[in-house]
């Protein structure tokens, strides 16, 4: 259940000291080929970390050997300084790959980087450079699991997953739990397949997958500067999916390891599924549900156990998609509390005692629908956040 398991690939991880806790701190992910194949998705936010710079170029030549990736420090508003550590730690991976083995050669333009963690101070180079020679050293078939181990942060537990076509198989791993909001992905991600995919095949599978995936969790509203999500192919299989079946597959992987994220989002005491339907369009269904997603007045409801539906409301009417405010139909768990835009059934029907919890809205304005993940905001989530650069 790793990125390991699809054929071609190896990792590590490590500690090398970047984090104070003595933790895991430094993942490589090496892709052994035959092909080296790779699409990668960003972060939409205008202020990218260097990593998120640099990484976007490597995956533009359509080739990457390797991906390593650290916690304990996001190298994000570092300037050309931090630019420069990134390009220092590409070209330093390259070079202890190569020198492992004669049949290994690798460049800094085909090895990605992802960094995460506090924003606002460089990395420790000092560290994280041993620290890559140490991974390097420690590649293995097995080392999925320390791999996914050290790139978490507030994390709780490491994310892993895998999904399995007809003699070939999707791997990954990510890394998240805060800041998780669309317009990309929303976490590190790291997904691997020994399927034969050229990039642009590559491209269109995982820009599909976290478009209802990644993209559709809105844990807080609040969008990474390092954001990234990538799909490395090493062809190892010798087996070439159609498109469709690739997709479904890489699908498959983010949206398990999307959930995982929401399960493990900080603070959360109900992980919930915000479903709108009766849409004029899927565009405004995922609006709608965005809008009910990020509003704090329903996640505060719901952290309360109350089926507060009028925040509903009021979160669909923020939005400019089609629909009249008398039309409106609106159930928690089941229970229809609201129908044409009044009160319907008895809120106290409404079940909020376990943790999974689903809000239906319908439009009644089309037929398009859509579902938009997200979990309550606990006084958990305020403490955690309040503490965590101290």
């Amino acid at each position: 259940m790793s990125v390991t398991t699809p054929r071609g690939f190896r990792a590590a991880g490590v500690a090398a000291g970047l984090k104070t806790s003595g933790a895991g701190d430094v993942a490589l992910v090496v892709n052994d080929g035959p092909d080296a194949g790779v699409a990668g998705v960003f972060t939409a936010n205008r202020v990218k970390a260097a990593p998120v710079l640099w990484t976007q170029r490597v995956v533009h030549g359509g080739v990457v050997r390797a991906v390593v990736l650290n916690s304990g420090g996001a190298n994000a508003c570092t300037g050309p300084a931090g630019f420069q550590d990134t390009h220092a730690t590409a070209e330093h991976t390259a070079a202890a790959l190569t020198g492992s083995s004669p049949r290994l050669i690798v460049g800094a333009g085909e090895v990605a980087v992802c960094s995460t963690g506090l924003i606002g101070e460089r990395l420790p180079m000092d560290k994280l450079l041993p620290g890559v020679r140490d991974a390097v050293r420690g590649l293995s078939r097995d080392g999925g699991g320390p791999a996914a181990e050290a790139i978490m942060t507030t994390d709780t537990r490491p994310k892993t997953t895998v999904a399995r076509g007809s003699g070939w198989t999707v791997g990954g791993m990510a890394k998240g739990a805060g800041m998780l909001a669309p317009a990309m992905a929303t976490m590190l991600c790291v997904l691997t397949t020994d399927a034969v995919a050229g990039p642009d095949v590559l491209d269109a599978a995982l820009r599909a997958a976290t478009r209802v995936t990644f993209d559709r969790v809105d844990s807080d509203g609040c969008m990474s500067t390092n954001d990234t999500v990538l799909l490395l192919a090493s062809g190892a299989s010798g087996i070439e999916p159609t498109e469709a079946e690739l997709t479904a597959a890489v699908t498959a992987a983010c949206h398990d390891l999307a959930q995982q994220l929401l399960a493990d989002a900080e603070g959360a005491t109900k992980q919930v599924a915000v479903d709108v339907v009766g849409a004029a369009n899927e565009d405004e269904a995922v609006e709608v549900g965005r809008a009910v997603a990020r509003n704090n007045l329903v996640k505060t409801a719901l952290f309360g156990n109350d089926p507060n539906w009028g925040r509903i409301l009021a979160a669909v009417g923020t939005t400019a998609a089609t629909f009249e405010p008398d039309d409106v139909d609106v159930a928690v768990n089941g229970i229809w509390v609201c129908r044409a835009g009044a009160a319907a059934e008895d809120r106290a029907k409404v079940d909020l005692t376990g943790r999974d919890v689903t809000i239906r809205i319908d439009l009644h304005a089309g037929g398009a629908a859509a579902t938009v993940w997200t979990n309550d905001l606990s006084h958990a989530y305020v403490h955690e956040n309040s503490a965590y650069s101290t």
